[in-house]
């Protein structure tokens, strides 16, 4: 029964493209699970005790980690990178100190839920880059990601092709994640929150040239 219920979080996060219609649908999968338990164990009395200890372990695990994270925001403000206003050029300047560079920046716009805040891209002095969300909110959700895709899923486009930053920090405030030297930005040119438990996107930003 185990295998079953598990089974069935995977597939049914999978058959909606909302996050609240692929948790009704598990739902549902829990309830039809739980009848057909009961109908079996109406001749098989042994079996009662061990698959009724093993759905309370799956549906209790199920609503912690999926259903827990909605019911409230987590919000995080970290000291993000900024990039400092361009200098003016001036005839025999050379020995300006290195800056951070902002390379590209958007603003999140709603999929699935609402989304507000900036998305940048900076360059720091040395050659890492940031992507830092600033003024970050959207709703909370589980299993959220930061990915940097080439494609955009507002209104139902496409992902394409992702890099994964990392676990969303917080659904509110500003924090920033690294991204990998060798990644082009000009192709995986929008960040995208994304709920890998049920394959929807949360909130995304296209980036542009700064």
């Amino acid at each position: 029964m185990m295998l079953v219920l598990v089974l069935g979080i995977f597939v049914g996060g999978r058959l909606a493209d909302d996050d609240r219609a692929a948790m009704l649908l598990t739902a549902v999968w829990f309830a039809v699970v739980l009848v057909g338990g009961i109908v079996l164990t109406r001749r098989r009395a042994n079996l009662r005790l061990p698959l009724a200890v093993g759905y309370a372990i799956v549906a209790g695990a199920a609503t912690i980690v999926l259903g827990l994270p909605m019911l409230g925001d987590e919000e995080v403000n970290e000291r993000v990178v900024v990039a400092a206003p361009a200098a003016p050029s001036s005839a025999g300047a050379t020995d300006a100190a290195p800056a951070n560079v902002e390379v590209a920046s958007g603003s999140f716009q709603p999929n699935a839920h609402p989304g507000s805040g900036t998305a940048a891209v900076i360059e720091i002095a040395g050659g890492a880059r940031r992507l830092t969300l600033t003024e970050f909110e959207t709703d909370n959700g589980p299993d959220l990601r930061v990915y940097l895709a080439t494609g955009d899923p507002a209104g139902g486009g496409e992902l394409g092709d992702t890099e994964d930053l990392g676990a969303l920090k917080g659904n509110k405030g500003n924090q920033q994640y690294d991204i990998p030297r060798d990644l082009d930005i000009d192709r995986f040119s929008t960040v995208v929150i994304w709920c890998r438990a049920f394959s929807v996107g949360f909130t995304s930003a296209p980036l542009a040239a700064s």
